[in-house]
């Protein structure tokens, strides 16, 4: 076969170097390509040979799209624009036109370049001619053919790969996109081999089929005799084309592939920069060398793998350092809770599109308090990046330094959110605080913008929790709206209280009241014990797979030796603290109504209010305000407690008309069903009950 100059097109032998003479003459036109106007002049025979009259034709070399199938087109422009870049002065192309009445036509043209004195090009002369007889062969038509098919079927491999590979986050996705049918293995490959440079070696992250390893090429020195290490220090691919020059080449590796058949192989350096991070090898059981076409199409295709693995590196790089920068925000430990079973997990999500930091600001704590309560937190900041981890990890230790300091649910929210507004950021983040009694039962929960959580009862049932809440942290002070309300949840024994962040309920395109019911469900036929539910719920999230963080806090209340009186509150109220003394009345004004006190809400919050503050005003010290509901004989009672430090017992009197004073006691002994006075160590407490018996 002898190559007719850059046609593309490989003849038989014995044809002659030129066509006919006399059908030349018939059917051969020239052209003059003006490349700065754009004018494309033929002469007659010329627009003859595309089946085209003189008036059909406006000069420009669009027009002959007509003629000019698209993928013909396609690669005429392709080659004649590589000539130009080579600076070659002529080229030469076989293609196909369509005639008038839809028949195909095989032309040639033979193009010469002129450039000015700078090398630029100005100007294409050349001919054009018929060439439907000097293919008309079937052999060379089967052969153009399959060039043809091949061709095409090169170019859809190509397309496919690299639309694939603009979607591989991992090296591993890169890896599967190679293998898959569609991948480069669908050019015929019967093994694929990829290793990485790490460390001044060549690590294989990718191997071909089944028992196709070679033991002792894990890793690999970049100087040992294996063709994967000679690209990598050549930078050049290696073509191998035969057993005998596989055999001769490389020894050491040979024997160990004689099992596959191996005919050829093609191995490539992956280089970004100029720099080589690894090396790809694809081995061939059907093939006996590579095409010049073939050899482009494999080295171009290396080039956009070496492009994405290199990403894929920087991202699992990029992901680990977030990840340990996360864990590092997050408690290192969740400590032991006297009458609790407590499980968090967490999960890193992947934000779509980012090659940077994928770190978000989920977060959850677990803070110990006296008295035998622990608070919860679970919460979010906006924003999936290092800042949105750093804001995290701040709000973190304020909400545990607050909670700590004796504030209410309702005051840590508050001055939380007041802390972030005073940052300098833009940044929000939606929170839940829980504060659970365990000797009690009661949780008051605190909601900023928060999901609602659920609660697992001991039947097995699930349902969500609906809880009034504020706007998130941040927001809140932003616009003066700080008042948070306390909803009252009562823990009975083995009953789990859940907590997580949106991105375990979330789902694009569904509904969120949806994804809270699907939850619910999932919680209530999931694993008794919290930490294997709370596995179960990551692995459905892994599964499920999502951009958005997961933060998870299961806290399950332990049974109790002595049976649950009823429900309980308690805040300590310093003096001289206004907000203190706001936080006393929010909460009695809660569980008031929270307990369903009926008619006899407004003269419960009344006389509490007037028990707390004579404690702050008489005795000069701190007062605990504990409110409790009990029951018995039929009833229902709300007891209201005030203890103080002082020993000095109140005294009831009467006030007259002119009296500012002294009308305190007077009030409790009216309003209440009964009240009194105990000794309580060093101090004294003042109680008084009311009936509820009418609420629920």
């Amino acid at each position: 076969m002898v190559d007719r100059g850059a046609s593309g097109l490989s003849l038989p032998d014995d044809w002659p170097a030129h066509p006919d003479p006399i059908l030349a003459l018939n059917r051969m036109g020239s052209f003059d390509w003006d490349l700065a106007a754009g004018l494309f002049h033929m002469d007659a025979q010329a627009l003859e040979v595309f089946d085209l009259h003189p008036d059909e034709y406006d000069g420009r070399a669009e027009s002959l799209a007509v003629r000019v199938p698209p993928t013909e087109g396609h690669r005429l422009d392709a080659l004649v624009a590589q000539a130009i870049k080579d600076g070659s002065e002529n080229y030469g192309v076989y293609f196909r036109i369509r005639c008038r009445d839809g028949t195909p036509r095989w032309t040639h043209t033979q193009g010469y370049i002129r450039r000015d004195d700078t090398g630029k090009p100005h100007r294409i002369i050349g001919i054009l001619r018929d060439a439907t007889q000097e293919l008309a062969d079937s052999a060379a038509r089967r052969a153009q053919d399959a060039q043809d098919a091949a061709r095409r079927e090169q170019t859809n491999v190509v397309q496919l790969t690299t639309a694939a590979l603009a979607h591989a986050r991992t090296v591993q996705d890169v890896i599967d996109v190679l293998k898959d049918t569609h991948g480069l293995t669908h050019l015929g490959a019967t093994s694929l081999v990829v290793g990485l440079v790490e460390g001044g070696r060549i690590r294989l992250v990718a191997e071909g089929p089944e028992g196709s390893f070679v033991p002792g090429t894990l890793i690999t020195g970049i100087d040992e005799p294996y063709p994967m290490s000679e690209v990598v220090r050549t930078l050049a691919p290696r073509f191998i084309e035969s057993p005998a020059a596989f055999a001769e080449g490389y020894p050491v590796l040979w024997p160990h592939l004689t099992d596959l058949h191996i005919t050829s192989a093609a191995y490539l350096p992956l280089i970004v920069q100029g720099r080589p991070i690894g090396a790809m090898g694809l081995l061939y059981s059907d093939r006996d060398g590579f095409a010049p076409e073939e050899r482009n199409v494999l080295v171009a295709l290396g080039s956009s793998i070496a492009q994405s693995m290199q990403r894929a590196m920087f991202y699992e790089q990029e992901k680990d350092l977030a990840s340990s920068l996360q864990q590092a925000m997050l408690p290192r430990a969740i400590p032991g809770v006297r009458g609790a079973d407590i499980a968090v997990r967490y999960r890193a999500g992947t934000a779509a599109g980012s090659l940077g930091r994928d770190i978000g600001g989920d977060w959850y704590d677990l803070i110990p308090l006296p008295g035998g309560r622990v608070g919860a937190v679970i919460g979010d900041v906006q924003g999936h990046d290092a800042h949105a981890a750093a804001v995290m990890g701040q709000l973190r230790i304020v909400l545990r330094a607050y909670a700590a300091e004796g504030h209410t649910p309702a005051a840590v929210m508050a001055r939380a959110s007041v802390f972030l507004h005073e940052l300098d950021t833009d940044r929000f983040a939606t929170c839940l605080y829980a504060e659970a009694d365990l000797s009690t039962g009661v949780v008051q929960v605190v909601r900023a913008g928060h999901i609602d959580p659920l609660l697992r009862d001991t039947d097995g049932g699930c349902a969500r929790v609906t809880v009034e809440g504020g706007l998130p942290l941040g927001l809140s002070a932003e616009f003066g709206r700080l008042d948070y309300p306390v909803g009252i949840v009562e823990l009975d024994p083995g009953t789990v209280l859940l907590l997580c962040t949106d991105g375990l309920v979330e789902q694009p395109g569904a509904d969120l009241d949806d994804g809270m019911r699907t939850l619910a469900a999932l919680v209530a036929d999931g694993p008794q014990d919290v930490r294997d539910l709370a596995d179960r719920l990551i692995e459905l999230a892994e599964e499920r797979g999502g951009d958005d963080d997961v933060a998870v806090l299961l806290l399950r209340r332990r049974g109790l030796d002595t049976p649950r009186s009823g429900g309980r509150l308690q805040q300590h109220v310093a003096p001289g603290d206004p907000e203190a003394l706001r936080a006393a009345r929010h909460l009695i004004r809660t569980a008031v109504r929270t307990w369903d006190a009926g008619e006899r809400a407004d003269e419960i919050e009344l006389v509490a209010d007037e028990l707390v503050t004579n404690a702050l005003i008489h005795t000069e010290g701190a007062a605990v305000v504990t409110l409790r509901i009990l029951t018995g004989g039929g009833g229902r009672r709300l007891r209201v407690e005030v203890e103080d430090a002082s020993s000095a017992l109140p005294r009831r009197r009467d006030p007259g008309d002119a009296g500012v004073s002294g009308r305190g006691l007077l009030l409790v002994d009216r309003l209440t069903d009964g009240w009194g006075v105990e000794a309580r160590g060093g101090g004294k407490c003042v109680w008084c009950e009311f009936d509820v018996t009418g609420g629920d």
